[in-house]
């Protein structure tokens, strides 16, 4: 019997590690860096670290393009990091400061935050803007199949 491996980006020092899908929820750490490839909260994502996380990781990513002035990005933080935490074995979070990433904000299209964007292998498979409780994020990433 062969185990199903995926290629997970290691969020600390972006080397693609091969985990079993059977042990995603193992918190299995990065054979380069020893860190945790799936960390319990979101991952900052930069210009530098953006394209190579949502294109080489297997799992979904859910990316929220946010900003520190915003009230409801801020109204919205907590209810990302807790769902970040239950569902890391299953879906990538992360987060990008469109303040500080500018161009990320640009090249993404992002016209209001927050805004949360799923990516599967690199390709923007969903999108929705507005803070949302848990049960309508729940809904949401339900209706995409994660």
């Amino acid at each position: 019997m062969t185990s199903v491996s995926l290629e997970l980006v290691c969020p600390h020092c972006g080397a693609i590690n091969r985990v079993p899908q059977a042990r995603l929820g193992d918190d299995p750490a990065c054979g380069k860096c020893g860190q945790p490839v799936l960390p319990r909260s979101p991952v900052n994502l930069t210009c530098s670290t953006m394209d190579r996380f949502i294109s080489r990781n297997q799992l979904p990513v859910l990316v929220d393009f946010w900003a520190p002035w915003c009230g409801p990005c801020r109204m919205f933080a907590p209810v990302f990091e807790e769902h970040s935490a239950q569902l890391a074995s299953r879906v990538r979070f992360a987060k990008v400061n469109t303040e500080a990433e500018q161009a990320l904000g640009a090249q993404h299209a992002i016209r209001s935050i927050p805004t949360l964007a799923l990516f599967h292998q690199g390709r923007e498979v969903g999108r929705v803007s507005g803070a949302l409780s848990g049960p309508q994020l729940q809904a949401w990433l339900a209706r995409h199949g994660v």
